[in-house]
C-alpha cells in the first residue's frame, strides 16, 4: 500500500517517561505503516533540557512558529526531586510554560467522549471546553523565600526612571513572597481566540476570575475581555446565535457541577490547568482530553492534556505491560496531521486523521479498553450496550485494537 504523502513536516516534540515509551510505539504502529511521516525532531525529555541549558525548548517553539504545526508529548517540569532523581545540574521551568510564553497562545482543551461512558457529573449533556490563558500567572512567576524580618515591596521603574512602589509585605520572621504578571495584548489575544472559537464552534462562552479579591489584576482581565467583546465580537456572537458571559471563579465552579455543559469556559493560566483536569476526570478520564495551543499568529501547537504517567513508567522499568491510555497522544497526531492537512491542501492525510480518531473511539465502544476506562464503561455505570463486554487491554493490546480496525 502506498504511503500517505505530506507536503511539509511538522515539529515534533518528544517527552518523558511512558508517555516517551507510547509516543514511539503509536507512531511505529498507527502513523508509520500508513504515512510518509515528514517532523523535525526535538528531544524535550528532561534529560536533554538539562543538556542544552534548556536551549531547545526555545528551538522546538521556533521551529512550530515556522512550520506552522506542532505535535507535543508530555514532559517533566523539574523540581527538587527530580533533580535528585536525574541528576540535574540546576532546575528548569516548564518546557510548557516557555513554549506558550513564545507562541503567546491559547489552550484550548476538549473531552474526548465516548458512548460507552457517561460523566460523573449526571446533568452534562454536552462536553465543557477549556480555553485555557498560556501565558503569564505562577508560570513566569518571580518568587523566593524570605529569611527573616523586613519588608518586601513591588517595584516598578519606568523608563525615565520614575519608580512607583507598593508593599506586599511587612515580614516578622520568615516567609515567602511571588511576582507575577501579565500582558494586555496576551490578554487581548486570548479573548479574541476564546471569541473567534466560541463562534466557531456555536459555543456559548463564560469567562470567569476574581474581580472582586483581585481587584487590579483580574480587574484588568475582565475588563480587557469585556473590551475586545464590545468592539470586536458583540454582533459576530449575536449571529453565531450565542452568548457571552462573565462571573466569578467560584461561581462558574457551582454553575458548572449542576450544568447541562456544552459551554467554552474561559479561564487564566493556572485556572484552566486545574479546571481542565478536573472536567477531564469527570468526563471520564484525563487521558481522554485532547489540548490544542492556537497563537494569535495563526500557528498551532497539538499535544497530551495530562502528565507523564510517572508510576506506570517506573513498572515498565522493571518489565511490567502496563495499562497507561494512549487516546489523548493519539490525537494529539490526529489533531497536527490533520491541521498539516488543512494549511497544505492534502485531502487524503485529513482522512487518515479523521479514520485513526474513528478507529480509536471505535475500539472503547466495541469494548476493548485500558484500565482506566475499563472501570468506569458499561452498564453498571448506566452507558454503553450491555450487550458488548468489556475487554481490559494493556497499553500495546489497545493500540493494536486500534491499528487491526484502522487496517481495515
Amino acid at each position: 500500500m502506498a504511503l500517505i504523502g505530506m507536503k511539509n513536516p511538522v515539529a515534533e516534540l518528544d517527552g518523558d517517561e511512558m508517555t516517551r515509551v507510547l509516543w514511539a510505539v503509536v507512531k511505529e504502529k498507527l502513523i508509520l505503516p500508513f504515512v510518509d511521516l515528514k517532523t523535525e525532531y526535538y528531544d524535550l525529555s528532561l534529560m536533554n533540557r538539562d543538556a542544552t541549558d534548556d536551549a531547545v525548548s526555545a528551538e522546538a517553539a521556533a521551529a512550530i512558529l515556522r512550520l506552522g504545526v506542532g505535535v507535543k508529548c508530555a514532559t517533566i517540569t523539574s523540581n527538587a526531586a527530580r533533580q535528585e532523581e536525574y541528576g540535574l545540574r540546576k532546575l528548569h521551568p516548564s518546557p510548557n510554560a516557555t513554549i506558550r510564553a513564545i507562541l503567546d497562545g491559547t489552550v484550548f482543551r476538549r473531552p474526548i467522549t465516548v458512548s460507552c461512558i457517561r460523566p460523573s457529573v449526571v446533568t452534562w449533556k454536552a462536553p465543557i471546553v477549556i480555553g485555557r490563558h498560556a501565558y503569564g500567572d505562577v508560570y513566569k512567576a518571580a518568587e523566593m523565600e524570605v529569611e527573616g524580618p523586613g519588608r518586601v515591596e513591588l517595584v516598578y521603574t519606568r523608563v525615565d526612571g520614575v519608580e512607583r512602589r507598593v508593599t506586599v509585605a511587612d515580614f516578622n520572621g520568615p516567609g515567602i513572597v511571588q511576582g507575577i504578571h501579565n500582558l494586555d495584548e496576551s490578554i487581548r489575544n486570548f479573548a479574541r481566540s476564546c471569541f473567534i472559537y466560541a463562534v466557531q464552534e456555536k459555543l456559548p462562552l463564560w469567562f470567569a476570575a476574581k474581580d472582586t479579591i483581585s481587584k487590579t489584576y483580574d480587574g484588568r482581565f475582565k475588563a480587557l475581555f469585556n473590551e475586545v467583546y464590545e468592539r470586536e465580537f458583540r454582533d459576530r456572537c449575536a449571529e453565531a446565535g450565542i452568548s457571552y458571559f462573565y462571573t466569578l471563579i467560584d461561581d462558574a465552579v457551582a454553575r458548572v457541577v449542576k450544568g447541562e455543559g456544552g459551554f467554552l469556559w474561559a479561564c487564566k493560566n493556572y485556572d484552566g490547568d486545574v479546571m481542565s483536569d478536573m472536567i477531564a476526570s469527570a468526563s471520564g478520564s484525563l487521558a481522554m482530553m485532547t489540548s490544542v495551543l492556537v497563537s494569535p499568529s495563526g500557528v498551532f501547537e497539538y499535544e497530551a492534556a495530562h502528565g507523564t504517567v510517572q508510576q506506570h513508567y517506573y513498572r515498565w522499568q522493571k518489565g511490567e505491560k502496563t495499562s497507561t491510555n494512549p487516546a489523548a497522544l493519539i490525537f494529539a497526531w490526529t489533531g497536527a496531521l490533520s491541521k498539516r492537512a488543512e494549511l497544505d491542501g492534502t485531502a487524503e492525510l485529513a482522512d487518515f486523521a479523521g479514520r485513526l480518531e474513528a478507529a480509536v473511539l471505535r475500539t472503547i465502544e466495541e469494548g476493548e479498553m485500558t484500565g482506566d476506562l475499563a472501570k468506569l464503561a458499561g452498564a453498571a455505570r448506566g452507558g454503553g450496550n450491555p450487550a458488548v463486554s468489556i475487554k481490559p487491554l494493556d497499553s500495546w493490546e489497545f493500540i493494536g485494537a486500534v491499528a487491526a480496525r484502522l487496517s481495515v
